[in-house]
């Protein structure tokens, strides 16, 4: 059967939640999580929609992708088809050739499992090593350890603080209660859940959003921050932390993060909170003509 490459529409976004909770497992690089859709469908779910792409063979899932801004397709596959040569192929054909309404005109990259054939078949076509991102892990077969802050989990009625936090913690953000709302009525949300630390004087001084794939299976951090007004005080290994715990609550079998190896202090950051790092990936990149 031919393999196609398809928009699922709202309706559709559940499948690919779900298939992207299946392939999630110790040992298998992650690259696309469901709380990755998840985080993203604070802009609802049509634009949600609209950012991935699915792959399919003789109606089978073999491939996501999100559209994660105008110029980066994050996409992951089933584990058993990472070295599919005709999946590679017609991802790659459908990646370079703009028509095909994956990837725009001009300098875009992907992001894909470093152990995918497609890292060796895009080069072909001109696409270069992109930018060195540092994964990390850290194993939640022991307890957690409490951190230092107070620890509140965040639900509609305090979805403002969390807001609050997003926005003084990243330049730019203009994340609203709003959108907190949208997210939280997500697929991937009935996974997850959203932490803010609380210093001695009672200011939310840092934020995160855990996911959860489900038991036995690895969750993510997305994201995590701290308020600009509290940094220098340890609160980000503190919220890192308690992400960890929320996430072993939730049965995950391991927290991971991605950051790029050029955010040495985010590095650092999650390693002081018992995260360990592993090795670098790189996204591929097609220049502008």
């Amino acid at each position: 059967m031919a393999i196609t490459v398809e928009k699922p529409g709202p309706d559709g976004l559940p499948e690919a939640v779900d298939a992207l909770r299946e392939w999630q497992a110790e040992g298998v690089a992650w690259q696309l999580h469901p709380g990755d859709l998840g985080w993203f469908w604070r802009s609802g779910a049509e634009a949600t929609a609209a950012a991935v792409r699915i792959w399919r063979r003789d109606g089978r899932i073999l491939a996501v992708g999100l559209l994660d801004g105008a110029d980066l397709l994050r996409l992951t596959t089933a584990p058993g088809v990472r070295r599919d040569e005709d999946l590679a192929r017609r991802m790659a054909e459908d990646i370079v050739a703009p028509e095909r309404g994956v990837l725009p005109v001009g300098k875009v990259a992907v992001e894909a499992p470093m152990d995918a054939l497609l890292q060796d078949v895009l080069p072909e076509h001109g696409w270069r090593a992109d930018e060195p991102w540092t994964p990390l892990r850290r194993d939640l077969t022991e307890p957690v350890k409490a951190p230092d802050l107070r620890i509140e989990t965040i639900g509609p009625d305090e979805c403002h603080v969390w807001a609050d936090v997003m926005r003084g913690a990243f330049d730019g953000s203009k994340f609203t209660p709003e959108k907190w709302r949208t997210m939280a009525a997500s697929a991937p949300y009935a996974d997850g859940r959203c932490l803010v630390g609380y210093d001695e004087r009672g200011d939310a001084v840092a934020a995160v959003a855990v996911w959860s794939a489900g038991p036995g299976k690895p969750g993510i951090l997305e994201p995590m921050g701290v308020h600009r007004n509290h940094r220098g005080h340890g609160h980000g290994r503190a919220i890192t932390v308690a992400a960890a715990a929320a996430l072993r609550e939730l049965g995950s079998s391991s927290a991971g993060v991605n950051t790029p190896s050029s955010n040495v202090a985010a590095v650092a950051t999650y390693e002081s909170g018992g995260f360990q790092r592993l090795p670098e990936v790189r996204d591929l990149a097609r220049d502008a003509p």
